[in-house]
């Protein structure tokens, strides 16, 4: 479910490599479309009849995975706020993908074509700009030409790189964007769709079209061709209203309501040195490095545009000059949440680390869209809220460990590869393996630190992930700080 937006681009460049070698055997003529069509299913059945029924359950599986992609955004709630943009440029891609489909049949010239020419028509002559000039071209057989299938290939060519270019636009916003999945997802997807392909072809429907007979009855593809039934049993006019009703609902979803934001990431360039750790790792493009305007001896300062933040803390997660260590001055970062800032987060780790008590203390660091840490908060067990797990700096867990605020550490968050804020697992791993900036230090004994992925509803396993880690330490003799005071463990 989490890779449906990067299986549409890999649906997509199925039906693109598929319809590019039909297009080398197709003929596009009034008399030859059809008979080419039918050569390439059955008598180059082995190849070109592959590839006909592959480049058709690839797109049939494209709209699946659009569709289904688009309700899990919607019904998590992914389509609000900062992310409007992504939602509202996905919402034509809906036009031109259908465009596509339904263009698509029209090339075999069958029967079930003949019967979309003519509808298609009709319902396009509802529109003033048409004025009943479309379905004219449909009457006889006579008023056909070859330019007719010409135009056909333009359009079944010219929508989909239409298409790609809305899918490219549609995720500009996002860094680091996933269009590829997982490898193991990929083959095993591509391998059913040619078992299906070689066991069930896809056929043309009757006999090639005939203007001067009407067609009795179809086959419908209903992934593509749902609103054709609509159209015979309503009007043209009730589809068009009820279409662009659609996409005009779908387009303002992003404001009814709009989302509540929290406030955006601060700099302050009193603390930042213009490491760019910031830019480098925000999911959303929210980062630019620009010269610096405060005369201080750095080429480049960090830039927020309030429009793309996500408010997720990632930046300040990364940022060097946020560590709790600091004492001598003011724990300011150069980047920070106002609504969360790093100080803050240390001061709930004291208070936290002061109501502990007995053996095995665990703190745990929990993502406010990961399992909730109202049910694990006790007697020898603390939580602290973060807007992302990313938003924790290392040095958090070196500061806990170290000055013996805790035996043990939790980081918990959202489901593995299904972080709300995209990267913030990705970068939390990486800083842990001491592959990415800022990295655990070594010193810090990974027997004492757990890590649980697992979602809004893992409650059950993220308890018991911490008493995994509380057992561990009980029986490797962790040293406990049951005995040192407040103050000393507050120091």
């Amino acid at each position: 479910m989490y890779h449906l937006g990067a299986l549409s681009f890999f649906f997509f460049w199925i039906v693109a490599v598929s319809g590019l070698y039909l297009y080398v055997v197709f003929d596009t003529s009034v008399y030859g479309a059809y008979a080419s069509v039918e050569w390439i299913t059955h008598d180059q059945w082995y190849l070109a009849g592959v590839m006909r029924s592959l480049h058709r359950y690839a797109s049939d599986a494209m709209v699946v995975s659009v569709i289904v992609h688009l309700s899990r955004e919607f019904f998590i709630d992914h389509h609000r706020g900062f992310r409007w943009f992504s939602w509202f440029t996905g919402v034509p891609l809906l036009w031109l993908l259908f465009s596509s489909g339904i263009n698509g049949y029209w090339l075999v010239w069958d029967d079930l074509a003949q019967f979309l020419a003519v509808n298609t028509a009709e319902w396009l002559d509802w529109l003033p700009v048409f004025d009943g000039q479309m379905a004219r071209n449909f009457i006889s057989e006579a008023r056909l030409s070859d330019r007719f299938f010409s135009l056909l290939v333009f359009l079944h060519i010219g929508i989909p790189l239409a298409l790609l270019l809305g899918m490219w636009i549609h995720i500009q916003r996002i860094t680091r964007a996933r269009v590829n999945p997982p490898a193991g997802l990929m083959f095993g997807t591509l391998a059913a769709l040619l078992a299906l392909s070689l066991v069930k072809p896809a056929l043309s429907q009757g006999g090639q079209a005939n203007l001067d007979v009407a067609v009795a009855e179809v086959g419908l593809d209903w992934f593509y061709l749902a609103m054709y039934p609509l159209i015979d049993l309503t009007s043209s006019g009730a589809v068009w209203w009820l279409l662009i009703g659609l996409t005009l609902m779908l387009g303002a979803l992003p404001w009814l309501p709009p989302a509540r934001r929290d406030p955006v990431a601060v700099v302050d360039l009193g603390n930042c040195n213009g490491c760019a750790r910031c830019f480098a790792d925000c999911p959303y493009s929210a980062i630019t490095m620009q010269p610096r305007s405060d005369g201080l001896p750095y080429a480049q300062e960090a830039v927020v545009d309030a429009g793309l933040c996500a408010s997720c803390g990632l930046c300040a997660g990364a940022c060097p000059t946020a560590t709790p260590f600091r004492r001598a001055t003011e724990l300011v970062p150069g980047i920070d949440l106002p609504h969360l800032p790093v100080r803050g987060i240390r001061e709930q780790v004291l208070a936290g680390a002061s109501a502990m008590s007995g053996e095995g203390r665990i703190l745990v660091f929990g993502c406010a869209h990961g399992a909730p840490l109202t049910t694990v908060s006790g007697q020898s067990t603390a939580a602290v809220t973060l807007p992302c797990v990313g938003a924790l700096p290392p040095s958090f867990i070196d500061f806990v460990l170290s000055r013996h605020h805790a035996d043990g550490v939790v980081l918990a968050g959202c489901g593995s590869c299904d972080c709300n804020f995209r990267l913030g697992i990705d970068w939390t791993e990486q800083r842990l393996a001491r592959e990415r900036d800022p990295q655990l230090r070594s010193r810090v004994p990974r027997e004492r630190l757990a890590t649980c992925w697992a979602g809004r509803y893992g409650g059950k396993s993220l308890q018991r992930c911490i008493d995994g880690l509380r057992r561990n330490l009980s029986a490797s003799s962790a040293p406990s700080a049951t005995g040192t005071s407040t103050e000393q463990r507050s120091a």
